[in-house]
Parts: C-alpha cells; sequence; structure tokens
C-alpha cells in the first residue's frame, strides 16, 4: 500500500505567496513602498529573515526593487531604468537608445481563435487592435500590431494613447492598473510586405526581425499579444543569458 505523500511549501514560499497576492489585488501600487521587512514580519508573524528572504526572490522576478536605504518598492515601467526592460533591439552604434511613437489606429474588434487561446479567451470576445510605427533618430524602425482584452481595456482610444507620452507599459499600469511582469517571444525572419514597406519606409521584400511576443501580469495572466517587426539594417536584437 503507498501513503500519500504530503506537499510542503517553505515557510518564505508561503510568505511570497501573501505579498504576490497583496500585490494582485493592488494593495501597493506600481512605484509604492510597500512595508518594511519588520512590518511584514510583524503582519505575517513570522521572522525578518523569512520576510528578507521572500522579497528577495521577488526582486529576483523584477516584481519587487530594493533602494539602498529607502525600502523596498512595487516595480513600475515609469522608471528610466525600466522603461526598455522587455525591449531587446539596440542599436549597433551603442548609443542610447529612445524610441518616439506613433499610434495609427485603435480599434474595437473581436478575438480569433488563435488570439483566444494566446489570452485565455474565448474567440469572439471583445479585443483592441492597436497599430504604432516607433522611430528612432527620425528614422521608423518598428512596426507593430497590439490585441488587448476588451474587458480589461475598456474605454481605450486613439487620442488617450497619442496623449500619453511614455512607454505603453507605463500607460496600462496609471490608467488600467496592470502592470507587465514578464513575457514570451517567438522570433522569426521575415520580408516586408506592401503594409510594412510603406510603414518602415523600405523596399518591398528588405529583411525583417518578427517578434511575437504575448505579455503577462501578476498570476501568470495574459493580457497583451504583440506582434512586433523590426528593421535590423542598423539595429541588432540583444539577449543577455545567464
Amino acid at each position: 500500500m503507498t501513503l500519500p505523500v504530503a506537499s510542503f511549501s517553505p515557510l518564505y514560499e508561503q510568505i511570497k505567496a501573501m505579498i504576490l497576492a497583496s500585490l494582485q489585488a493592488s494593495e501597493w501600487l506600481p512605484g509604492e513602498a510597500i512595508p518594511s521587512e519588520m512590518e511584514l514580519a510583524a503582519r505575517y508573524a513570522v521572522s525578518q529573515g523569512t520576510v528578507r528572504k521572500a522579497i528577495d526572490e521577488l526582486a529576483a522576478q523584477n516584481l519587487l526593487v530594493r533602494r539602498q536605504g529607502k525600502g523596498t518598492f512595487v516595480a513600475t515601467h515609469q522608471e528610466d531604468d525600466w522603461q526598455y526592460r522587455f525591449l531587446r533591439l539596440a542599436p549597433d552604434t551603442g548609443e542610447k537608445f529612445h524610441l518616439v511613437n506613433q499610434f495609427l489606429s485603435c480599434e474595437k474588434t473581436k478575438a480569433t481563435a488563435y488570439a483566444a487561446n494566446l489570452l485565455k479567451l474565448k474567440a469572439g470576445d471583445p479585443l483592441i487592435h492597436i497599430d504604432r510605427v516607433q522611430s528612432f533618430a527620425g528614422k521608423p524602425i518598428v512596426y507593430e500590431e497590439i490585441f488587448l482584452p476588451g474587458a480589461r481595456f475598456k474605454g481605450l482610444d486613439l487620442d488617450a494613447l497619442n496623449n500619453w507620452h511614455g512607454p505603453v507599459y507605463a500607460f496600462y499600469e496609471s490608467q488600467f492598473a496592470t502592470h507587465m511582469v514578464r513575457a514570451e517571444e517567438k522570433i522569426k525572419a521575415i520580408s516586408a510586405d506592401e503594409t510594412l514597406a510603406k510603414h518602415l519606409h523600405l523596399q518591398l521584400g528588405a529583411p525583417l526581425l518578427s517578434v511575437e511576443r504575448v505579455a503577462f501580469t501578476y498570476g501568470n495572466k495574459p493580457v497583451e499579444i504583440r506582434h512586433a517587426r523590426y528593421d535590423t539594417s542598423e539595429q541588432h536584437y540583444e539577449n543577455k543569458l545567464n
């Protein structure tokens, strides 16, 4: 006879889950400080060391940010160091990257079976479809199609996007309480069709890098599909592997 094996979660993992639940519930918003380790230890009736280990893991996952002498803060895409955390495109020259947005359209549509599967929705559920061009040094280098769940992003329109001056992930945070915490990407080489050639000022058939991303918020919930096409003639896709 085989006896069932009891599942066991270390105490710091339990505290980590509790802190994560508070982040999901927007108890502490992006950019805000969370309570001190001493306060959290008292709240959860555990040692400071246990809280510290839980926070260390959340910081390693880029959900929290430690600031020497100031405390621990909820990560936000509004900080300079985080604005391009998910962007892997970099100029060949090595200069600092600053992309200028031009939102072309923002329309309501319905989820295809493919999009619904990626976003954990039902086919036909409302979606928002956004087209955007990003330029560097006056030259368009990125054409993107973005798909968002309509229920989460109610009221989003083209004027709101074009009136926002900053990273779009910071816009999601401030206007829709949606913080992107991780992403998965698929990358392949393609040739520019007529639409891409037009928006990126390239010859028909020019080589491009196609990157399809699904971005997730807390709780491993997918909330954005982003299909980007990069002109890599003077840029490269950079990824650091540990």
